[in-house]
């Protein structure tokens, strides 16, 4: 449309804005009422804000073009909008229904202004639904790619968290893994690894894999990546937790595990690693028993003489 239904438009929204605000208020307040997140002061400040950059673009762009630059400031209202209210919760049609609340009350103000000049209504109609669908389609497209960051960010720490290394002895560590071990988990596992190798300066490390259900050809070749990464950094490792079943599986694969050092439980890992570092772990409680038992032997006041 040209710029005479923009500016009627940009006049509708500044003699109606009360109305408006009256109307679109009551849905979004329900919404918002049932997440709990945006207050009242809030919404109204959005929508005043909103009606504020879409009335600037109606009046100053030559057409209703929502992809314009003269739309450049509801576009970035809009994401901004969207964007949070992704992180605070809302589905993505609660987020458009921010936009499309406003085109039932839009429609009844429109009426009321033209009259009987059906042909101004029926473009200035397809022109408000053109644009709204617009800007709607625009917040889902926007809050579905912040989902996707959230989503990945929450990927990405959860990852973390689950490839922890604990430090078990000086110079030892270990890296129990629990889970499928992918190409993405396997990179940070070994970035988290080698990490942990510098800042403690350790010899061995232990890779237990109680938790890991399969070991396939691609669960082997990551291990033995992780494995060649801390040789390069000057640590060895063990790798644990190869039950009867899994045994099984990498012999039927055919993978070569004969230069890693392996163990069924963590426990055996640990021994080794002990010796491999030149220590050892004394039961020193069953030794000072023994002791005292030693020494009540030989004097024992309830005994006689």
């Amino acid at each position: 449309m040209e710029m005479v239904g923009g500016m009627r438009l940009a006049q509708l929204f500044t003699g109606n804005q009360e109305q408006l605000l009256a109307e679109w208020f009551a849905q979004q307040h329900a919404i918002a009422s049932r997440r709990g997140l945006v207050g009242e002061a809030e919404l109204r400040n959005q929508f005043t804000q909103f009606v504020s950059l879409l009335t600037a673009a109606l009046s100053s762009a030559e057409r209703v073009d929502f992809k314009a630059p003269a739309w450049q400031e509801v576009r970035s209202f809009l994401a901004d909008m969207s964007s949070q209210r992704a992180r605070q919760g809302f589905s993505p049609v609660e987020t458009a229904l921010f936009v499309f609340s406003l085109k039932q009350p839009l429609f009844a103000r429109l009426r009321d202004a033209v009259g009987n000049d059906s042909a101004t209504l029926a473009d200035l109609t397809w022109t408000i639904s053109t644009l709204f669908d617009e800007l709607g389609l625009y917040t889902t497209e926007v809050f579905q790619a912040s989902r996707e960051q959230v989503i990945v960010r929450q990927q990405q720490e959860l990852l973390e968290l689950s490839t922890p290394v604990v430090q078990l002895w000086d110079g030892i560590l270990a890296l129990p893994l629990i889970g499928t071990l992918d190409s993405a988990r396997t990179q940070v596992v070994m970035e988290n690894l080698l990490q942990k190798i510098v800042e403690t300066g350790a010899a061995i490390s232990i890779i237990d894999i109680t938790g890991v259900p399969t070991v396939d050809t691609l669960v082997a070749q990551h291990l033995l990546k992780t494995v060649a990464a801390a040789r390069l950094m000057g640590a060895d490792c063990i790798i644990s937790g190869i039950r009867p079943q899994i045994a099984q599986t990498i012999v039927h694969l055919g993978v070569n595990l004969s230069n890693v050092t392996t163990k069924a439980s963590l426990a055996a890992a640990f021994v080794v690693a002990l010796q491999r570092t030149g220590k050892s772990v004394t039961a020193a409680f069953a030794h000072d028993a023994s002791r005292a038992g030693r020494q009540s032997d030989a004097f024992d006041p309830l005994q006689p003489e």
